[in-house]
């Protein structure tokens, strides 16, 4: 196969979402599936469908976000909280079902890049990325390049402790208490029952606050002080210039932002909690899939 065009496909905790991304960040072609999670079998055999629905011959490389630690020694995919991946050498068995060079990486860190590159981020040289989905992924900008850590696993910003021995995380994670158990969309999810009841998820709780209900006002507020407390320990590690929000729960916008804001300006120390400014993701729910897509090139160059 020859082109200069990649298969991004980001890899969420409900929902995969995949294209076809040229050398100048145009994605031409889409493709949206719910993320089976009953088996990394069925996981794998639904990424392979997609991929296969979305290639071409103007496609030269592949390139995964995925909610995962990586060793980037190998490709291999560690361990994961919301998918049922683990213990998989990812980069080597999607090279070899479709003969193309493949890049994998967090799916955070993925877009981390794509905003730093195309969007909110575009000339940062330091830069944290939070998305905001079943629960929080993280990605770093630092000097003016992607942060994985020694091996490829750092970044793990959901994964904070904000609480200690508060609510336990879930899923794989044996912690309590972190960032994304508190402040993610399955939080959000779980006010929404508190409130409304049984099956109301983060969506009805934003469209209640956003027409005026005092009580899931209150409820987002609370979720942005908390988002605010996570960014504040941020700002005081890595002193960046921008925090970029993103995910499906951003969506909620002013709601938690304009909070989270009030409590940076509280727990962030000098002069970094009156540089770094908080703004919302630029490429919405595709920052993930633009920034796989954009690893994939790097896969690309790097066989050239």
């Amino acid at each position: 196969m020859s082109g200069n065009r990649t298969i991004g496909v980001d890899v969420g905790g409900t929902k995969i979402l995949a294209g076809v991304l040229d050398r100048e960040g145009v994605v031409d072609r889409r493709e949206s599936r719910p993320t089976p999670v009953s088996s990394q079998e069925d996981l794998l055999a639904e990424l392979d469908s997609v991929v296969e629905s979305l290639l071409t011959d103007d496609v030269a490389a592949l390139g995964f976000g995925i909610p995962s630690t990586i060793d980037q020694r190998t490709g291999r995919a560690v361990s994961s909280v919301h998918v049922p991946l683990a213990d998989i050498d990812f980069r080597a068995r999607m090279a070899g079902r479709f003969g193309l060079p493949v890049a994998i990486d967090n799916d955070g860190n993925a877009a981390a890049i794509a905003e730093w590159k195309l969007g909110a981020g575009r000339g940062a040289s330091h830069l944290v990325m939070l998305t905001l989905g079943t629960g929080i992924g993280g990605g770093l900008i630092l000097d003016g390049r992607p942060y994985r850590g020694s091996i490829g696993a750092g970044a793990e910003l959901g994964h904070m402790v904000i609480d200690y021995d508060g609510a336990p995380c879930g899923g794989n994670c044996t912690g309590h208490g972190h960032f994304e158990v508190l402040a993610a969309g399955s939080a959000a999810d779980d006010a929404a029952e508190r409130r409304y009841g049984a099956g109301k998820v983060a969506r009805d709780l934003v469209n209640a606050a956003e027409g005026g209900d005092d009580g899931a006002i209150g409820d987002l507020a609370e979720l942005g002080h908390r988002l605010g407390a996570g960014i504040a320990t941020l700002v005081n590690i890595f002193n960046p210039e921008l925090v970029v929000v993103g995910g499906g729960f951003a969506d909620a916008g002013e709601l938690i932002l304009g909070p989270a804001r009030e409590t940076l300006a509280i727990e962030a120390l000098a002069p970094g909690r009156d540089l770094v400014r908080i703004v919302p993701a630029e490429l919405g729910r595709e920052a993930g899939m633009v920034g796989a897509a954009l690893v994939g090139l790097e896969a690309l160059d790097s066989e050239a």
